[in-house]
């Protein structure tokens, strides 16, 4: 199996953390920066966490996709049926 871009900035690398989706040429869970967003972390914050290694533009990018995800009909009906 190989990487899968799954944005301009994530990627899930079976070779990286496991195949879970981390942004690109790092080894940050897109997970870990979610929760730290979810948490109510200030995203410049978060950059400055990460030593500059991802940027707020990444992650507008995590953001977007996991609602995407959340919202999509497959997405709502796997949440239901747990």
């Amino acid at each position: 199996m190989r990487a899968v871009k799954l944005g301009k900035f994530i990627v899930s690398d079976p070779e990286v953390c496991h195949g879970q989706p981390t942004f690109q040429g790092t080894r940050i869970l897109v997970k870990t920066v979610l929760e730290m967003v979810a948490e109510g972390t200030d995203w410049d914050t978060i950059v400055r966490r990460w030593g500059g290694r991802i940027t707020k533009k990444e992650i507008g990018e995590a953001v977007s996709l996991a609602s995407k995800a959340l919202l999509s009909p497959e997405s709502a009906l796997e949440l239901a049926s747990r």
